[in-house]
């Protein structure tokens, strides 16, 4: 019998993974075949329960995004920034979802199916109004124009619930932060989605300096002090070796806010997610300042 080279049997084993995953069980909202590139608008899909055939970095997903869970049937087609166009291809999609974050990507992908872009982040534009139109832009494409609205509705019910059950805590202003490393720190401002629904609910934003699309970094522990009434939350993941590095920096030991026990730790949220991320920041919030959670 003649052996395949080695290169070319994984290649086979990767497409007939890519068919697989592109079998009707996946088959996606009026029969479109849809694969996403942009995780907001991913995590959009799925919340509208519309099955990708093909997606990026899914691996990655599952940790940072977490939620909505992506199914086993959707083939990874590799980086955001340079998908595997071929796996893309095989996955045999006619409708391809994206945003104004990989335009430059648009006319190769044009070559396999119709692009959808749909900003959420723009410079110095609030995100959850983008965010909406992005649900709904994702309906109009895929026909399901109801599901986007009730991703909507739903979207706004759970930031009002958590506001209210957030309402004893927003005497004080709130840093919400990504750990850098043990002296640094990303602040998440205005123009992010965990900023935007900070103040929908019912919050002052510490960080009043710019960002942009997402968080202002690297910043020294040293802002946090500018502003010694606050609370701060920081969203996970922590590098491996900054968490130790904390608990040695006599800076951050030094911070009123650390001082006297205002400060709390939430699982990870999507930097650039879409409403199910605005959802995910507010529950894991709420969860995070009940009274005895610490």
């Amino acid at each position: 019998m003649t052996r395949l080279p080695l290169h070319r049997r994984a290649f086979l084993a990767l497409s007939a993974g890519a068919c697989a995953a592109a079998s009707p069980l996946v088959r996606a909202a009026e029969g479109r075949r849809v694969a996403a590139i942009d995780w907001a608008m991913l995590e959009t899909a799925l919340a509208m329960d519309i099955v990708p055939v093909a997606a990026t970095e899914l691996i990655h997903y599952r940790k940072v995004v977490v939620e909505p869970a992506v199914p086993d049937a959707t083939a990874d087609i590799g980086l955001r920034g340079m998908p595997n166009y071929e796996m893309l291809r095989l996955s045999r999609p006619d409708l391809i979802l994206s945003s104004n974050f990989y335009e430059t990507q648009r006319p190769i992908l044009e070559r396999i199916a119709p692009v959808i872009s749909a900003p959420v982040y723009l410079p110095g534009s609030p995100t959850y109004g983008l965010a909406e139109d992005a649900a709904r832009t994702v309906g109009t494409a895929t026909g399901w124009e109801q599901q986007a609205e009730d991703l909507i509705t739903r979207s706004a019910g759970t930031i009002s619930r958590c506001a209210e059950l957030l309402e004893p805590f927003t005497d004080r202003p709130v840093f919400v932060i990504s750990i850098g490393d043990a002296r640094h720190f990303r602040a998440f401002g205005p123009d992010s989605m965990i900023g935007d629904v900070l103040v929908r609910l019912g919050f002052r934003n510490a960080w009043q300096a710019d960002t942009s699309y997402s968080a202002a970094a690297p910043v020294s522990f040293e802002a946090l002090a500018r502003v010694p009434q606050a609370r701060v939350v920081i969203v996970e993941p922590i590098p491996p070796d900054a968490g130790p590095g904390l608990l040695e920096n006599p800076l951050w030991h030094a911070l009123p806010v650390v001082r006297e026990g205002r400060v709390c730790v939430i699982p990870p949220v999507n930097h650039f997610g879409g409403l199910p991320s605005a959802m995910r920041f507010a529950e894991l919030l709420a969860k995070a300042m009940e009274p005895g959670h610490g």
